[in-house]
């Protein structure tokens, strides 16, 4: 692994030198831009407007624009200057139970591994937290902006979690629906939950890239392929929920039915 950060944990007097790395890598299925009448590929190219021609990748650099239209200039040499704390340390501010973040915050994750000399105060933090269930909620700065971030023990090591910032949290205004339900009906529903628990979740694959496959095929064949079968809502949700709970309990009965964890 390449360290994409490094820098220090600092909380009161104590500080350890760390270095962070991506604890996560997608893998998406790209899809490439084309002219939608002769199917050739489309490029995207850096044009300059006050001269009105296209111009080449090095001579492409970074503004900020002020309210007036301006435009203020930065190079990587201004950056580098910023006047940040945060831009070579994870300022710790506090220590709050783990289950007070709410995961809708929820961020990057990265894996965070010691610096020289950092191994005992590591080590130290990692207990620590993992045996009061604390997290120490911290800024720092990443990726040309300053978060909020965690820092949470699993397996023996921590994690740094960015979060969102409380305004970037959109409300959600009136989407949750005012209906009651019935006693009967939520009993059934907690029955269903209980015979559904349990999942590999290691188990399960992302199957977009098969069906892309398969379409692909399809059209290079001039055959037709048949989208997957859109699920009706239930009209009558008590039977509803009464049949799903005899099918769980039907696959329950089958060893090899369900993965277990």
């Amino acid at each position: 692994m390449k360290a994409t950060w490094s820098g220090m944990i600092r909380f009161e007097s104590v500080a350890l030198s760390i270095r962070l790395y991506a604890a996560t890598e997608e893998h998406p299925v790209r899809l490439h831009e084309i002219h939608a009448t002769d199917g050739s590929r489309v490029e995207h190219r850096r044009f300059c407007k006050a001269e009105n021609r296209e111009i080449p990748d090095e001579q492409v650099g970074r503004g900020f624009a002020l309210g007036d239209g301006r435009m203020v200039p930065l190079t990587d040499e201004d950056l580098a200057h910023l006047p940040l704390p945060t831009k070579r340390t994870v300022d710790v501010l506090g220590f709050v139970p783990f289950e007070d973040i709410d995961p809708i915050s929820y961020g990057r994750p990265y894996y965070v591994g010691p610096g020289p000399g950092a191994d005992r105060p590591y080590s130290l933090l990692v207990e620590a937290l993992a045996r009061t269930g604390y997290v120490a909620v911290s800024k720092v700065a990443l990726r040309g902006r300053e978060r909020l971030a965690l820092l949470r023990p699993r397996h023996g090591m921590l994690i740094l979690q960015t979060l969102l910032w409380q305004d970037e949290l959109r409300d959600p205004g009136d989407l949750a629906p005012s209906t009651p339900v019935t006693d009967r009906e939520l009993e059934l529903a907690e029955e269903l939950i209980r015979e559904l628990t349990g999942i590999d979740v290691g188990a399960v694959h992302d199957e977009y890239a098969h069906a892309l496959e398969q379409l692909v095929d399809m059209k290079i064949t001039g055959g037709e392929l048949a989208g997957p079968a859109e699920a009706a809502p239930a009209l009558d949700l008590m039977a509803a929920l009464e049949e799903s709970v005899r099918a769980a309990k039907r696959a329950h009965r089958r060893p090899s039915a369900r993965p277990r964890p």
